[in-house]
């Protein structure tokens, strides 16, 4: 802890010292330096990713660094596993969350009258879905911290149209517009929404590492 504080002193940035967060998928690509940036920030930040082994790693190496980073296995694209991160968090954060990192999230790349109906699923239910029901699952925490903040990790792609990659674009445009709901919605509770749209090249990394996993 001692060590993060002093990282955001000695830049002359504000502090996030006493904040806890939730990063989505935070072992690689940007959700790692979103974990990062905010722990160098202060923040007490649980992660998750799907491989034990990397979570592991990525742990000792936060460590290491005396930033406060725990961590769950989980795959955000099953129900059931997204309900025990959340209660997970619960339980480390006493009830209380200020910010919901929902970065997680994946691309499979093809024509339209290539996808398959388990391509569809698996990409709503990782990209779209996955967020939805944790916005939900996270609600009561986010509002219990009295200041409470999401952001979602869109994309460009969710904006202006491609020639290919169809149903990624359609669950990045849905989580804009999501955003921009729950902005409303929700300001009532003092929970702020907002959506990153990063671009190919910021993504990349990320999406390569997911397809890999998907052969």
């Amino acid at each position: 802890m001692a060590a993060a504080e002093a990282i955001g002193a000695s830049a002359g940035r504000w502090s996030l010292h006493g904040k806890t967060a939730l990063v989505t998928g935070g072992t690689r690509g940007i959700g790692y330096a979103v974990v990062e940036e905010l722990s160098a920030l202060g923040a007490a930040v649980h992660t998750c990713s799907r491989k034990e082994a990397e979570l592991a790693e990525r742990l000792k190496e936060w460590e290491a660094k005396g930033f406060r980073v725990t961590g769950s296995v989980c795959d955000v694209s099953v129900r059931e596993q997204r309900e025990r991160l959340i209660r997970a968090v619960a339980d480390r954060f006493a009830g209380k969350l200020n910010i919901l990192v929902n970065n997680a999230g994946t691309c499979i790349g093809k024509p339209t009258l290539e996808y398959t109906a388990e391509e569809y699923s698996f990409l709503m239910a990782t990209n779209l879905e996955s967020a939805y029901n944790l916005c939900q699952l996270s609600h009561p925490l986010l509002k219990a911290s009295g200041a409470g903040s999401i952001v979602f990790i869109s994309s460009v792609s969710g904006v202006v149209a491609e020639a290919s990659s169809s149903i990624y674009g359609m669950t990045k445009g849905a989580t804009n517009q999501l955003a921009k709901n729950l902005a409303c919605e929700w300001a009532k509770d003092h929970i702020r929404s907002n959506s990153v749209a990063p671009w190919i090249w910021q993504m990349r990394s990320s999406w390569l590492s997911w397809r890999s996993e998907l052969h």
